[in-house]
C-alpha cells in the first residue's frame, strides 16, 4: 500500500513539473497576444490596430515601425514557426535575446526575414555577436551591423508560408530557413525576451511553438 502511494505520488509530481513546464513556455495560444508587450515608433498607432490575431494566425501590419514582444524572457531552447507575406514580399524579422525592449529597435539580435535574405543576422542596439567583423575597409560599426547568411536563399515564393527555426543554447544562435541551415553565431547574451517586428508590409506568422 504504501508502496502503491508513493508511486501515485511521483506521478503525480512528474505530470504536475511537465503542466508548469509548459505553461511556461507557451509564448502564442493562438487565440490573442495576451503573452505579447508591444512597440510602435513614436506610438504612432494602437497597438491592436497593427498587430491582430485570426484563425491561429498573426498578422502585422508592417507599418509603422515597431514589433512585439514576449513578457517573459527565455533561455535555452528551440523556436519554431511558419511566417509568409500577406500581400507584397517585404520586410520583418524574428528578434531574439532581447535585453531591453526600446523603441522602435530593441537591443537584441534580428534573425532577418527580409525577402531574399532570410537569416541574415542584423545586430539592433548596440547588440553583438562574436562572430562579427567590420566589411573591408570600414573604420566605424554601422548602424545595423550585418552577418550574412551561409547559403541562398531558401525561402518560398510570396503567398506560401516558410518555416523558420531558431536553436538559442547558452548563446548559441542557430537559424534554419525551411529546414536549410543559413547562419549560427555566438552572443555573450544568454537569455532575452523573443520578438516579431512590424516593418514594411503585411506579414503573418503561425504555428509559434517554443520547447
Amino acid at each position: 500500500m504504501r508502496k502503491t502511494n508513493l508511486s501515485t505520488l511521483m506521478l503525480l509530481l512528474i505530470l504536475l513539473a511537465s503542466s508548469c513546464k509548459q505553461q511556461s513556455m507557451e509564448i502564442f495560444n493562438g487565440k490573442d497576444l495576451s503573452n505579447w508587450e508591444f512597440v510602435l515608433e513614436n506610438d504612432a498607432a494602437p497597438a491592436n490596430e497593427v498587430y491582430t490575431v485570426s484563425d491561429g494566425v498573426i498578422t502585422i501590419a508592417g507599418e509603422p515601425l515597431g514589433y512585439m514582444y514576449t513578457k517573459e524572457k527565455y533561455r535555452n531552447y528551440t523556436l519554431e514557426m511558419e511566417y509568409r507575406w500577406a500581400e507584397n514580399a517585404s520586410n520583418s524579422g524574428i528578434f531574439v535575446l532581447i535585453e531591453d525592449p526600446t523603441n522602435p529597435f530593441p537591443n537584441g539580435i534580428e534573425c532577418q526575414l527580409k525577402a531574399g535574405q532570410a537569416g541574415d543576422f542584423v545586430l539592433l542596439g548596440g547588440s553583438d555577436l562574436n562572430e562579427y567583423t567590420l566589411p573591408e575597409g570600414a573604420t566605424e560599426r554601422p548602424a545595423f551591423p550585418v552577418i550574412d547568411k551561409l547559403e541562398e536563399s531558401s525561402e518560398k515564393p510570396t503567398g506560401e508560408w516558410n518555416k523558420a527555426k531558431i536553436v538559442v543554447l547558452d548563446g548559441d544562435i542557430t537559424v534554419y530557413i525551411n529546414d536549410v541551415l543559413q547562419n549560427r553565431a555566438t552572443s555573450n547574451v544568454m537569455e532575452g525576451h523573443i520578438g516579431l517586428q512590424s516593418e514594411g508590409e503585411a506579414i503573418q506568422f503561425k504555428n509559434i511553438v517554443i520547447s
